[in-house]
């Protein structure tokens, strides 16, 4: 992508592409950020990139589009990067067609593998599924994770959309996907696959294709050992938001590969000291 025409005011004038967590950066909850959704709009009316990567495997990319759509957001689901939609690509690779699954997560993970073709299965006997496949399950039991346990020690291959201990919600901590995948590697004595960030491999392709140029990239995320790390690890530009999960205490020890180059606020910060009269008046 060659330099947009529309110049901006601070640091978002440097890139042409900008990816976004969405959990504890556009909202918390229901709850939309201070200056999030002004600011996701103005850059795309710049005509800048707009990308949205999400750890969080309970939503399709539709249902995601549709909720920040709600929140006044100009969104669409090609946007949107989540991990149940990379760990269905990553299966369809790595699988037999219409493989059998048992899946320890909600309707967005589901839904995603199975229109990849995947055949979803509630009982892990008598035939073992080829995976168990753990995303955040807010519904989840010992039932289940005996049942996951089962799979993995008959053979069945253990795949997680990511490891996120916690995501936050509007006014706390919740525990993410991470507690489900870890009470199951500790029941089974097995480390799974982990899809999500901070593995390269989620944005790896879009680099490749070259809808992704690094050094014109911006990566905006709440977590270190996730995006920040993840932004590192690929050599893309990043900056972490102080209204999720890390903060400046945690900046400050951080290790090397997870620090960013920048550390804001809030989203309006990305337009510099200008934020407010343009959130008032615009382009």
């Amino acid at each position: 992508m060659g330099r947009v025409g529309v110049e901006l005011p601070g640091l978002a004038n440097r890139f042409d592409t900008f990816v976004f967590d969405m959990d504890g950066v556009i909202y918390r909850g229901r709850r939309a950020l201070p200056h999030a959704t002004e600011v996701l709009n103005l850059l795309q009316e710049s005509g800048r990139q707009v990308l949205f990567l999400t750890n969080n495997s309970g939503a399709t990319r539709e249902q995601y589009a549709e909720r920040l759509r709600a929140m006044g957001v100009n969104a669409h689901p090609k946007q949107f990067i989540t991990s149940a939609w990379a760990t269905a690509l990553y299966l369809q690779r790595a699988l037999n067609p219409k493989a059998r699954l048992f899946v320890v997560g909600e309707l967005g993970l589901r839904e995603e593998l199975l229109h990849a073709g995947f055949e979803i299965v509630e009982q892990v006997e008598p035939e073992t599924p080829a995976a168990v496949v753990v995303g955040i399950d807010r519904a989840f039991t010992y039932e289940r994770l005996a049942q996951a346990q089962h799979a993995i020690l008959s053979g069945a291959r253990f795949v997680a959309t990511n490891t996120d201990g916690s995501y936050p919600a509007e006014d706390r901590l919740l525990p993410g996907a991470g507690a489900m995948v870890a009470a199951i590697a500790a029941a089974s004595g097995k480390q799974p696959t982990v899809i999500g960030k901070p593995n390269p491999q989620i944005l790896q392709p879009f680099i490749e294709r070259g809808a992704i140029h690094p050094e014109r990239t911006l990566l905006i995320g709440d977590r270190l050992d996730t995006d920040i790390a993840l932004a590192n690890a690929l050599h893309i530009p990043c900056a972490l938001v102080l209204t999720g999960v890390a903060t400046r205490a945690d900046v400050a020890t951080a290790p090397l590969e997870q620090l960013p180059q920048w550390v804001l606020n809030h989203l309006g910060e990305l337009l510099g000291d200008a934020v407010e009269n343009l959130l008032v008046h615009g382009l």
